[in-house]
C-alpha cells in the first residue's frame, strides 16, 4: 500500500528537486548529437533546427525527446519558451526526456526522472507514412501540477489509424503558472500563463516540422484531458493560437468553467514570492529566476495556480470568448467519464452514512435536501460511492454538458460518455473495498499505450480501445468521428444524442444523460 498522499508529496519534494537540480546539471545527455548515421533501418528526419534519428519499432516509428523550445532555465525561467538551439549531425531520438519538475506527487511514478530542462515531445507515425497525413497533438492532465506528456505513447494510436501523434510537456505548478506584477513587467502578454505559451510554442513547432515527419500542418487537432482539456479550451480563446489547429478534443474538462484574472493571480504571486524569500520589488524577478526548486515546490499552495485571463495572450475566458465569437470555432468532440469523482475524492473514502449527509448539508446548504432526495444513500454500493456521484454530476459531468450547448450552436459538436464497469483506474490509486471503475483519467488507457494505469487492458477491453482510437482520428481526420464498422455517433443538438463508449465496444447513442446526471438541477 502506498504511503498517505502528505507523506508521499513530503518525500517527493525533496526527489523531486533533486532529480531536477541532477538532471539540469549533468545535461540531457540521452538526446546527445552524434556523427550522422542511420542504425538498422531506423529513420532520419532533417528538422528545422537539424537532423534527428528515431527508431523503427514493429509497426510505427517514434522520435523521442524532441526539443521544441529552448531549456527554460536561469534567465529563462518564468519567461516566455526560446527558440530550441540548433544541431550539426544527427540526433539521438530514441529516449525521452525528464518529464518537466513536478508540484504533487501523483502524476508521475516514482521512478521518473524530472527536470526544469523539459520542453520536449514526442511524435509517431506509422510506418511507410505518406504525406499529409492528420496530426495530433495530445496535451496531458494533472491539475497543471503534475503529470507529463512522456506517460502517453501514441505508437499504437498512429499505427492503427493512420495517423500522427504528438504528446507535449509543459511547464508546471509555479513555473508554468505563477503571475507576479514584475514577471507581467517582462513578459509579453501578461505573466501567470508560461504553461500555455510552451503548448502554443509545441504548435508552432508542429506548423514549422510536421510536414517532414508526413503530417499535414493544415491538418492538426489539439486534444487534451482534465487540465490538458482546460488548455484545449484556452487554445480555443487564445488570438494568438489561430490558424494553429483545425479540431478540437476535450476530455473531462469544461471551458464554461471560469478562470483566475491576471489581476488576482499577481496578487497570489505576491504571496508566493514573499514566501520563497523574494521580497524586493526591484530584485524579485532575479531572485525568483535563481531560488531552488524544492523552495518553489514545498511553497506550491502560496499562489494562484492556472492559466490567467486578461492579459493579451488571453484576452477573456473560453466561455465568454465563444459567447461573443471572438474564439477560434472549430469542430468539437468533447466528453466526461461516468463516476469522474472515484479517482479525484479518494480523500473521502471511509464516508459514513451521517459523514455523507452532513457534507451535502456543508456543501449545498439551502439545497442540500433536495440533493439528498436526488442521492439517496440507499441507491449505492456506499455512502462514498453516493458522494463521489454527487460530486461527479455536480462537477465534469453537467460542465461538460453546458460545454457542448454553447459550441453546438456554431460548430460541429460531438459528445461523449465512457463506461466501461471493468476499467482499470491510475496507478496508486485504489480505495480498498470499493469501485474505482469509470473515474477521472479511465478513458486515457483506452486511447494511448498509457504508462500510469493500474493493470494492462484486457481482450475485452483493448475492443472498445480499437474502437475509441478510431473515433478520435476519424474526428482528426475530417471533423466527424464516425468510421464504418461502428456504431453511428450523430451530431450533438437539441436532442442531446450522446455517444455512450460502452465495454467490449458495444456503444450506443443514449438521449439520457442529462436526466442521469440530474443536470437540469445542478445547471439551474
Amino acid at each position: 500500500m502506498r504511503a498517505p498522499i502528505k507523506q508521499r508529496l513530503a518525500a517527493f519534494t525533496v526527489a523531486a528537486a533533486v532529480s531536477a537540480m541532477v538532471v539540469t546539471l549533468v545535461g540531457f545527455v540521452t538526446n546527445a548529437v552524434g556523427p550522422a548515421a542511420e542504425q538498422g533501418g531506423n529513420p532520419v528526419i532533417h528538422t528545422r533546427s537539424g537532423t534527428v534519428e528515431g527508431v523503427a519499432k514493429q509497426k510505427f516509428d517514434e522520435f523521442l525527446g524532441l526539443p521544441y523550445a529552448a531549456p527554460p532555465v536561469r534567465e529563462l525561467r518564468f519567461a516566455p519558451p526560446a527558440a530550441p538551439a540548433s544541431w550539426q549531425g544527427v540526433r539521438d531520438a530514441s529516449r525521452q526526456s525528464p518529464a518537466c519538475l513536478q508540484f504533487e506527487p501523483t502524476g508521475v511514478r516514482e521512478e521518473q526522472a524530472v527536470s526544469e530542462d523539459c520542453l520536449y515531445l514526442d511524435v509517431y507515425r506509422p510506418h511507410n507514412a505518406g504525406k499529409k497525413l492528420p496530426v495530433m497533438v495530445w496535451f496531458h492532465g494533472g491539475g497543471n501540477t503534475q503529470g507529463t506528456g512522456v506517460l502517453y505513447g501514441g505508437g499504437t494510436p498512429a499505427a492503427t489509424t493512420d495517423t500522427i501523434v504528438i504528446s507535449v510537456n509543459y511547464r508546471l505548478g509555479a513555473l508554468g503558472y505563477l503571475a507576479h506584477p514584475a514577471l507581467s513587467a517582462v513578459t509579453p502578454g501578461g505573466s501567470g500563463n508560461y504553461g500555455r505559451m510552451d503548448q502554443l510554442a509545441s504548435l508552432r513547432w508542429v506548423q514549422a516540422n510536421i510536414a517532414r515527419f508526413g503530417g499535414d500542418p493544415n491538418n492538426v487537432t489539439i486534444y487534451g484531458q482534465s487540465a490538458g482539456g482546460g488548455a484545449v479550451c484556452d487554445m480555443l480563446a487564445m488570438p494568438s493560437a489561430k490558424g494553429l489547429f483545425d479540431k478540437a478534443i476535450i476530455e473531462s474538462s469544461a471551458c464554461m468553467t471560469p478562470r483566475t484574472t491576471l489581476a488576482a493571480g499577481e496578487q497570489g504571486g505576491i504571496t508566493f514570492a514573499t514566501s520563497v524569500g523574494c521580497t524586493d520589488p526591484a530584485t524579485v524577478v532575479t531572485c525568483l529566476r535563481k531560488a531552488w526548486p524544492g523552495k518553489l515546490i514545498a511553497n506550491q499552495a502560496n499562489y494562484v495556480g492556472g492559466s490567467k485571463v486578461g492579459g493579451t495572450l488571453i484576452p477573456e475566458s473560453p466561455v465568454d470568448a465563444i459567447a461573443d465569437g471572438t474564439w477560434n470555432a472549430v469542430p468539437v468532440l468533447t466528453g466526461s467519464t461516468r463516476s469522474e469523482n472515484r479517482l479525484l475524492s479518494t480523500a473521502l473514502a471511509g464516508i459514513t452514512a451521517q459523514g455523507y449527509v452532513d457534507l451535502v448539508n456543508k456543501t449545498y446548504g439551502a439545497k442540500a435536501a433536495q440533493v439528498l432526495r436526488l442521492y439517496p444513500l440507499s441507491d449505492y454500493k456506499s455512502p462514498w460511492d453516493a458522494i463521489t456521484q454527487v460530486q461527479t454530476d455536480a462537477g465534469n459531468a453537467c460542465r461538460t454538458e453546458l460545454t457542448a450547448r454553447a459550441t453546438s450552436t456554431k460548430v460541429p459538436t460531438y459528445r461523449y460518455e465512457f463506461n466501461d464497469p471493468t476499467s482499470p483506474t491510475l496507478y496508486g490509486f485504489r480505495v480498498p473495498g470499493e469501485d474505482m471503475s469509470n473515474g477521472h483519467s479511465a478513458e486515457l488507457a483506452y486511447l494511448f499505450d498509457f504508462t500510469l494505469g493500474e493493470a494492462p487492458l484486457t481482450a475485452t477491453q483493448e475492443r472498445l480501445s480499437d474502437q475509441m482510437m478510431r473515433y478520435w482520428a476519424a474526428f482528426a481526420r475530417n471533423g466527424n468521428p464516425n468510421v464504418h464498422g461502428a456504431p453511428n455517433w450523430p451530431v450533438y443538438g437539441a436532442d442531446q444524442k450522446v455517444m455512450q463508449l460502452r465495454a467490449g465496444g458495444a456503444s450506443t447513442v443514449i438521449t439520457s444523460f442529462v436526466a442521469e446526471h440530474n443536470c437540469t438541477f445542478w445547471l439551474s
